[in-house]
C-alpha cells in the first residue's frame, strides 16, 4: 500500500511523546512492503530537536506550520494513496486536516483516524456538542486508538465510529534494547516523563512522595518542565533525555517508573510507550495499577504495580539488584515474544484487509 501518514513528528520526540509509537509502527509497515510518506509541520520546536534524521523507511515531508495554505497543499499532494491516516495531536491544523483529509475518500483510498490519545477527544468531544470532530466521526473508514480498550471502542461508536480499534503500543527491537550502564543514569528508582497538567499530580504522589519516605535512597527525574519544580534533596534532574539514551536511561537504574496521565488511568487499557521501551531495554518496571496491565505483562513476575506512593516505596524498599534483573528480564521475553510493532502492523493489515482472525500477539481487551 502507498500510506499517507499526517501526525505530529517523526523525526523528533520534542515535546512528541507519540515519536516511538510512530516509528515502531511506520517502520514495521515499511519491512512488510508498504511505503508511507509521513507529512509534518514545522511547529514548537520540534524540527530544531531533531533525533533522527529522514529515515530510509520513510518518506518524510515538513511543511511550514503557519498557514493553511500549506496544510491544504499537503492533502492535494496526499491525493492518490491508498490508506490516509490522520493523527490526533498534530498540534496545528488539526480540526482542518480532520476535515480535508476526507475529501481524499474514494473507492481505492481508505481514509482513518489514529487517536493517540483517545480519553482526551473523547472527553473533548462529550463535553461540546458543537466539536466539529463529532460530524466528522461517523466519515471515517475506520478509527484506530493506541489504547482504551472496550471503554474507547464503545465510546467512539456511541459518536458514530463505523468501527474503532485499538493497536496498542509495543516494542521496537531495533531500536529499545539492553545495553551497558551508563553513570549519567545511575539511581535506585528513575522516571522520565514531561511536565503536563494531567501527569504531574500523579508524579507528586507516585514518585516524588516515595522520594521523601526512601531519603537514602537516590531517584531520578527526566523530561522537559520540571526544572522549576520543588524537589526533594534525593531527586536529581536530568532533563529532556534523547531517545537516543533512552536505553541507558531504562537499563541503568535500579528500576523505573511509569506514571499513567490521569485520563489514561480512568479509561484503563492504555499501556504508555514507555511500558514497551522499558521492557524492551530489560529494566525492571514499575507502574501505578490501571485496569488492563495483566493483559500485557504479568504482575509480580514482570512488572511491579502499586497503587499510590506508599506501595511504590514498598516495592523499592524490597527490591535488590537480583530481582529487578529477574523482572526485566521476564518482560522483554513477553514483550518480545507477543508485544512487538510487527505484531501490531499484522493486526492492522488483518484490519483493513477485512480478516476476523485475531493475528499473532494481538491482545484483545
Amino acid at each position: 500500500m502507498n500510506i499517507a501518514f499526517f501526525a505530529s513528528s517523526l523525526v523528533s520526540a520534542y515535546w512528541n511523546g507519540a515519536a516511538t509509537y510512530y516509528r515502531g509502527i511506520v517502520r514495521a509497515l515499511h519491512a512488510r512492503g508498504h511505503r508511507v510518506r509521513f507529512y509534518e509541520p514545522d511547529a514548537f520546536g520540534r524540527q530544531q530537536h531533531r533525533d533522527i534524521e529522514n529515515p530510509d523507511w520513510a518518506e518524510v515531508i515538513v511543511y511550514p506550520g503557519e498557514g493553511d495554505e500549506h496544510a491544504l497543499r499537503m492533502v492535494e499532494h496526499a491525493r492518490g494513496a491508498d490508506l490516509v491516516i490522520k493523527a490526533s495531536g498534530v498540534g496545528v491544523f488539526d480540526a482542518l486536516l480532520e476535515e480535508a483529509v476526507l475529501d481524499l475518500q474514494g473507492p481505492d483510498t481508505r481514509v482513518v483516524f489514529w487517536d493517540v490519545d483517545a480519553p482526551a477527544t473523547l472527553e473533548r468531544m462529550a463535553a461540546d456538542a458543537n466539536d466539529p470532530f463529532r460530524a466528522l466521526v461517523p466519515r471515517y473508514d475506520l478509527v484506530l486508538t493506541y489504547g482504551g480498550g472496550v471503554p474507547v471502542m464503545s465510546a467512539y461508536q456511541g459518536f458514530g465510529a463505523r468501527e474503532c480499534v485499538p493497536v496498542y503500543n509495543a516494542l521496537d527491537p531495533s531500536t529499545h534494547h539492553p545495553v551497558g550502564p551508563d553513570p549519567r543514569f545511575e539511581a535506585d528508582l528513575g522516571f522520565l516523563g514531561n511536565r503536563l497538567p494531567d501527569r504531574e499530580g500523579r508524579v507528586d504522589h507516585f514518585f516524588l512522595d516515595a522520594a521523601r519516605q526512601l531519603p537514602q535512597r537516590r531517584f531520578l527525574l527526566g523530561g522537559s518542565g520540571w526544572e522549576d519544580k520543588a524537589l526533594p534533596p534525593n531527586v536529581r534532574l536530568v532533563g529532556h533525555v534523547y531517545t537516543n539514551d533512552h536505553n541507558a536511561f531504562n537499563r541503568t537504574p535500579m528500576a523505573v517508573l511509569n506514571i499513567s496521565r490521569d485520563s489514561m488511568a480512568r479509561y484503563g487499557f492504555s499501556p504508555a510507550t514507555r511500558v514497551f521501551e522499558a521492557a524492551g531495554a530489560g529494566a525492571c518496571l514499575v507502574t501505578d495499577a490501571w485496569e488492563g496491565i495483566e493483559l500485557f505483562l504479568e504482575p509480580g513476575r514482570e512488572v511491579l504495580v502499586a497503587q499510590d506512593g506508599d506501595a511504590v516505596a514498598e516495592h523499592l524498599g524490597a527490591l535488590d539488584a537480583q530481582r529487578a534483573r529477574r523482572i526485566g528480564d521476564a518482560a522483554l521475553r513477553r514483550v518480545l515474544a507477543q508485544h512487538t510493532y510487527a505484531h501490531r502492523v499484522a493486526q492492522l493489515e488483518a484490519l483493513l484487509e477485512g480478516r476476523t482472525a485475531v493475528a499473532a500477539g494481538e491482545v484483545a481487551a
